[in-house]
């Protein structure tokens, strides 16, 4: 390992959170939105956001949009959670239910497959506590470097 290396932390849960902590402190667009990371683990992900007056569309509900950010984020934290840097591939939504002004959704994401460099990860996005809203699935693809740059494995992997 060189001088300049760090070294992970010990236990998986440990290098998640400090992968979260890192991620989270530059993920500005998820921050302006409202969403709070609310757990991370390795290849899981829960986020939640609050519905505001100004995420509603004409039909006086969420924006789709806004619901697969939010499901798109609880994926991007999920997938990163190893520390290699890990980028969307390809994802795709159905939208189940409506969300309206005032409820807070929830979006759990779990990992289904991981091998070599691509990932499968599925996200469950509800109401806190209730309905589901809607169900994304993700195809992740690791790209070079890490989330939490110079951190490495005892062995020299990254």
């Amino acid at each position: 390992m060189s001088a300049d290396a760090v070294s992970p932390p010990a236990d998986p849960q440990d290098l998640a959170e400090a992968v979260g902590a890192a991620m989270w402190s530059r993920d500005h667009a998820t921050q302006a939105l409202g969403m709070r990371l609310d757990a991370i683990a390795p290849g899981r992900a829960v986020l939640s956001m609050p519905v505001r007056r100004d995420m509603v569309n004409g039909h006086a509900i969420c924006h789709g949009g806004l619901i697969f950010t939010l499901a798109d984020s609880a994926f991007a934290y999920a997938c990163n959670s190893y520390n290699h840097n890990t980028v969307a591939s390809a994802c795709h939504i159905d939208f189940l239910a409506p969300a309206r002004e005032g409820e807070v959704l929830e979006a759990e994401a779990i990992e289904r497959s991981l091998a070599g460099r691509t990932g499968v990860y599925d996200i469950t996005v509800r109401v806190q506590g209730g309905r589901t809203v809607a169900l994304f699935r993700g195809k992740s693809y690791r790209i070079g470097g890490e989330v939490i740059a110079g951190l490495q494995q005892a062995d020299g992997r990254t």
